[in-house]
């Protein structure tokens, strides 16, 4: 299996959305009910509101196999706001190859703190990455409570080219 690491493009939104109802419909099935998960994607078709949201951020896309396998998008001050894969995807290096760039892309801007909002699949994750629960939060989703975890990771003092 090849992993290939991409920047998105805008006719990628629909694909990113695809993926992100499977992620949550199926890949995060264990620990959400179908209700709660019905809330958090209600929508099969990609909303109009998604081209949008993703243009404001920096993502990246994994494909493998000729398939977008997932993806994870940051804002420019460090805050993970996707990261999504395929079910078929996890457990396959694919989260890490995605992850791997976003925490370069916050070095490379001198960022020393990056933050995220981990739902119960997403926290083992980060936290092998070194990330740190700073806060469980139960947040309303149209009608439904969902269990997340506010998520820090200290970067350290930005690399000063100078010294």
């Amino acid at each position: 299996m090849s992993v290939a690491i991409r920047a998105y493009h805008r006719d990628d939104a629909k694909g990113l959305a695809d993926v992100f109802y499977e992620a949550i419909h199926t890949g995060a099935a264990k620990h959400y009910t179908p209700a709660q998960r019905q809330a958090w994607a209600p929508y099969t078709d990609m909303p109009d509101t998604w081209p949008g949201r993703l243009a404001v951020l920096n993502v990246w896309v994994a494909e493998a196999d000729g398939e977008i396998a997932g993806f994870m998008a940051a804002t420019p001050q460090g805050y993970i706001d996707f990261a999504y894969l395929r079910p078929r995807w996890m457990g396959r290096s694919v989260a890490q190859a995605l992850y791997d760039v976003i925490l370069e892309r916050a070095r490379s801007a001198n960022l020393t703190r990056m933050t995220t909002h981990a739902s119960l699949l997403a926290r083992p994750f980060f936290a092998r990455q070194g990330w740190q629960v700073d806060k469980m939060e139960i947040v309303d989703i149209n009608g439904e409570q969902l269990k997340r975890f506010a998520m820090s990771l200290t970067l350290g003092a930005p690399h000063d080219p100078t010294l």
